[in-house]
This record gives C-alpha cells, structure tokens and sequence, in this order.
C-alpha cells in the first residue's frame, strides 16, 4: 500500500504532466512550429491576420491542392489571408526531411507560404496546435490537406477537409467571411 504523502506527490506529478500537456493557449496566437527552413514559425507574428492552416504532403491525391493554395495566398495576402502549410507524415505520404518536402513544394507548385517543418497533425503525438483545434471543436485531420481557418481574433473560424478546394466556393466564401471583419 502506498503511504498517503506518496500518493499525494504522485497524484500531483500526474496532475502537472497532465496540465503540460494540454495546450494552454486560447487564441492560435500561442503557438509556433518549426520552421521547414528551420527556426521558428511563429502564429503570434501573424496576428491581426486569417490563417489557412493546412495539413500537407507531397505523395497523396490532394497534393495538387498547393497550387491553389499558392494562388489564394498571393491573391489574398494584401487583404490579410496568410497560408501556412504543415508537412505531416501521419498518412504515410511525405517524404522523410524537411529540405526535400521544401525543394518539392517550391519547384513542383511555386510554394512561396510560410511552411512549418514536418509535424504529427493527429493522435497523442500532435502538436499543439493541433491537440488545441481537437480540444476546441473535437476535430483532428483525417487525411492529409484538411484545413483550419484562423480568424482576425485568433480564433477556429471554420474546419475544411480534403474535399474542399482551397479555390472552391465553400472555403473561399469563409476565408472572404473571415477576411471582411476589422482586425
């Protein structure tokens, strides 16, 4: 039988690894990836600005979707839309170093949005912005090209899957939405 004083000190390690590991931020403001050029890609820089958040890989079905993600990127970025683009290998669908995933963006679509190094998007492994967007709306990426809008306040705007075209009707209605509010 563990003494009392040890069942305290264990139930609150529990506790604190528990409270560490959830994310911590309210806004999307507080979070940073890597950067796939290294250093950091912080949100809080984009402040005041929609953000595309989107979960991405080179080798799937969907990666046709970076040239219009590129081409809503440049159109919209003097309005305040920034894309950024998160390499995942959770599908098995991307190529193993950040160097390669960036020279194949670049060259195959003209990627020219800020893109995070290559990061776990689903599962205990996510990183935190993801386990945020999960705790927020129940929601983590099924497959490879979902997307999270960020609105001017920080906040989960809206949740896409793969299915809907960075172009299409039903995203580019909510990035416009989104985009029409004063930061």
């Amino acid at each position: 039988m563990v003494d009392p004083t040890r069942r305290h000190v264990l139930t609150a390690g529990a506790a604190l690894m528990t409270a560490a590991a959830a994310p911590a931020a309210t806004t999307a403001w507080g979070f940073s990836f890597p950067s796939i050029e290294e250093g950091t890609l912080a949100l809080a820089d984009y402040r005041g600005r929609v953000l595309l958040v989107t979960n991405t890989a080179s080798f799937c079905g969907y990666t046709y979707q970076y040239e219009q993600l590129e081409k809503l990127h440049a159109a919209l970025t003097p309005k305040g839309l920034t894309v950024i683009g998160v390499p995942s290998q959770d599908f098995n669908q991307e190529s193993g170093s950040n160097a390669v995933v960036k020279q194949f963006c670049e060259a195959t679509f003209g990627v020219e949005f800020p893109m995070a190094g290559l990061s776990h998007v689903r599962g205990p492994q996510a990183h935190p912005f993801y386990q945020w967007v999960k705790a927020e709306k129940q929601w983590e990426p099924q497959w490879n090209f979902h997307k999270v809008l960020i609105g001017r306040d920080g906040r989960i705007g809206g949740l896409f899957g793969s299915g809907d075209e960075p172009t299409g009707a039903k995203l580019r209605g909510a990035v416009d939405a989104a985009l029409s509010v004063a930061a």
